[in-house]
């Protein structure tokens, strides 16, 4: 009485080898693992097109005017989100648009922020907060120790240098001063030619590295005149 309790039921007249996928569907089913195929390229292209275009992008270092923090043909990566939400910071490596000329990309340290007012004399940076406050000697602990501060290079560095910020305007210097072209030689930079903040350097493995933000302290003792901008 048990005999039929293992069979299988199925329709009459229906074979079960039917279940396999014929010709056509092996078509169907090819054009569509295609299609996916494409659909997942596109995807992975436009999340790529977004990350190298508004979060991050690769840069060489070319030159050495920023030695001896960053070399020549160093592998940076700048992130180019945070400056969405907050403005740029002294003591941040830039990379951004030379304002004589935007299809050259510089990377420099910012050193004078909107609003304040940047003098150089005696081979040293002094910073005052407004052009009505005493200037303080920057301490710069990312350059070498013999490193000044001279307005273009050591046969004028009797001459005092003096500017003052407006809005969205940035003073930038190289790290290595003597090998830098940089704000000091054709002016501000504005914020609009910021590119982004170098964030990691990739390539020499032995300087593989995250950079954050710059912390900086002041002389107490103000430069001997206070700050008056040249007519």
């Amino acid at each position: 009485m048990f005999n039929n309790s293992n069979k299988i039921d199925q329709p009459q007249g229906e074979s079960l080898n039917n279940i396999n996928p014929g010709e056509e569907n092996r078509v169907v089913s090819f054009f569509s693992f295609f299609f996916d195929l494409i659909k997942t390229f596109v995807i992975v292209m436009l999340v790529a097109f977004a990350i190298r275009y508004f979060i991050i992008q690769p840069f060489v270092v070319d030159g050495d005017s920023m030695l001896p923090n960053f070399i020549n043909n160093e592998y940076l990566i700048a992130e180019k989100i945070s400056y969405d939400f907050k403005p740029p910071s002294r003591g941040d490596v830039v990379i951004f648009r030379y304002p004589k000329n935007p299809e050259i990309i510089y990377i420099k340290r910012i050193i004078g922020l909107p609003g304040e007012a940047i003098e150089m004399k005696d081979g040293k940076v002094y910073i005052a907060e407004s052009i009505d406050s005493q200037p303080r000697e920057l301490f710069e602990s990312y350059v070498l120790a013999t490193t000044k501060t001279y307005v273009f290079s050591e046969s004028e560095k009797n001459q005092e240098y003096k500017v003052a910020l407006k809005d969205n305007e940035y003073f930038v210097l190289g790290d290595s001063r003597e090998h830098s072209s940089d704000s000091r030689e054709w002016g501000v930079l504005p914020r609009a030619n910021i590119i982004g903040r170098v964030w990691l350097t990739v390539t020499p493995l032995d300087r593989f590295k995250f950079y954050g933000h710059h912390s900086y302290s002041f002389f107490n003792q103000p430069s001997r005149t206070s700050f008056s901008m040249a007519q």
